[in-house]
Parts: structure tokens; C-alpha cells; sequence
């Protein structure tokens, strides 16, 4: 293993990766050697573009995680592509806002779609990605939570918080049981990160209602989450497993 290519010869599966964190991932997992494969639901013209700037180092492949079976078909068509999965990022999630007012049809569907893109898919995808794993010597699991799991969220948005809190413990779950069989489990818990989701947000309430309680006073770069995402896919971190990356700039209130 050359100390520039860490992660020659793996395979990483990454979910929603044609744009935002995702595709940064891609393409520091793909600099340091690895095979991504780039998970898409609806813009397959990004996930082909973000292929092409790899050179054509990985492929694509599309499925909807909104769907209660999505992420089964996703794993059906990743494994059957590659033969082989070494690792799996659970990138992809959805953000929306509810009130307490809401009629209770929309406040069930809100909740429903949130946990099913969330957290079921992710769940869905590590139940699959465990098996194989336990089949083949190990594997590594990089879920990414977020701030909002740690210290709880907004009131329109307590459905996004919730799911991500799940996924932490999922990660320290499967970091308990299967770490045995050579799975390390980790989860990234950024703050805010400038992508189109941020940018949306700023648009709406403005800049400091994002970095405001943020000590540095800017968000995270993608690039620097998709570093923190490689570092701990390398062989040699083993010891990581089950812990939670904080990537806030400091504003995280326990």
C-alpha cells in the first residue's frame, strides 16, 4: 500500500453522491485509490459527470431510498456489478420542515419519508453490507449523522434530528456486535457544510442564522468532510470503531 494511495483496491459503495458531500467523497476516496461506486437517484447527468472527472474510475449506479425497498435493490446492483464491497458511506439524506400545526396526515408522512431516506435505507444497506462483510473478513461502515443528532434541532425539523441520533447509535451498535468480525463502524456528525442544502437555508434565514453559534464563524468546506470520510476508510484505523466525528467548529453543547 503506497503512502499516497491508502486505499488501493477497495471498493466504496457511496450514497448520494452526485453532488454536495457526496461527490467530494467520490472524489477524494477515487485520489487515494479507491473504486467508488456513485449511488444516484434522480440526476444521473451529475453522476455521469462526476465519473468523467474521475477519469472513469468507478461507476454508477441509481436507486431511490425513498422506496422501502431501494437500498435492498441498490446493494442487489452495486454487488452483482463489482463482486466485492470493502466499504459502504451512508452519505445520502433529506432535509424538510414540518410544524407542530401541521395536519397529522402530513406530520406522519414527514416522518415517514425522513427515517425511510434517512435512517431505514441506511439500516437497509448496513444489514446487507454486515452479511457480506462476515463473508469476506470485514468491512468498514462511515455513517454520516450530523450535529443535529447530538444536541437536537429546530422545531420544524425535529424529524432530521431524530434520524440522525438513530444512525449514531446504529453505528455504535454495529460497532458492539460485529466488531469481532472485523467491521469497524464510525459516524461523521458535521455541522453545517456548504452545499445547496446550506445555501438554501442561508437564502431563506440568512448567514448568521447558519454560523451564528458556529465559534469559528464558517461552515465546514465538502472537501474537508470527504478527507475526515477517507482517513477513516484506511486499513490502518481500527481503533476508530463505534466513535462519533464531531465537524462543527466548535458549536456542538453537550
Amino acid at each position: 500500500m503506497s503512502h499516497l494511495q491508502p486505499l488501493a483496491g477497495q471498493t466504496v459503495l457511496v450514497t448520494g453522491a452526485s453532488g454536495g458531500i457526496g461527490a467530494a467523497i467520490v472524489e477524494r476516496l477515487s485520489a487515494e485509490g479507491a473504486r467508488p461506486v456513485i449511488h444516484y437517484c434522480r440526476d444521473r447527468q451529475r453522476a455521469e459527470a462526476l465519473l468523467g472527472k474521475l477519469g472513469g474510475n468507478g461507476l454508477i449506479v441509481q436507486a431511490d431510498l425513498s422506496s422501502p425497498d431501494g437500498a435492498f435493490v441498490l446493494w442487489r446492483d452495486a454487488l452483482s456489478a463489482v463482486g466485492r464491497i470493502h466499504a459502504v458511506v451512508n452519505n445520502a439524506g433529506v432535509r424538510n420542515e414540518i410544524s407542530i400545526n401541521a395536519d397529522p396526515a402530513d406530520w406522519r408522512a414527514a416522518w415517514q419519508k425522513e427515517f425511510q431516506v434517512n435512517f431505514f435505507a441506511a439500516a437497509d444497506l448496513c444489514k446487507e453490507a454486515l452479511i457480506h462483510f462476515k463473508q469476506h473478513g470485514g468491512g468498514r461502515i462511515v455513517n454520516m449523522a450530523s450535529r443535529a443528532g447530538q444536541r437536537g434541532y429546530a422545531a420544524d425539523t425535529m424529524p432530521y434530528g431524530a434520524t440522525k441520533a438513530a444512525l449514531v447509535n446504529l453505528t455504535k451498535s454495529i460497532a458492539r456486535s460485529f466488531g469481532c468480525d472485523g467491521v469497524v463502524a464510525v459516524s461523521v456528525a458535521p455541522g453545517w457544510v456548504r452545499t445547496d442544502m446550506a445555501e438554501d437555508f442561508v437564502t431563506r434565514h440568512g448567514k448568521d442564522a447558519a454560523v451564528g453559534d458556529i465559534p469559528i464563524g464558517a461552515m465546514a468546506e465538502p472537501a474537508e468532510i470527504a478527507e475526515l470520510v477517507a482517513f477513516l476508510l484506511r486499513p490502518s484505523q481500527a481503533s476508530v470503531n463505534g466513535a462519533t466525528f464531531d465537524v462543527n467548529g466548535g458549536s456542538y453543547i453537550r
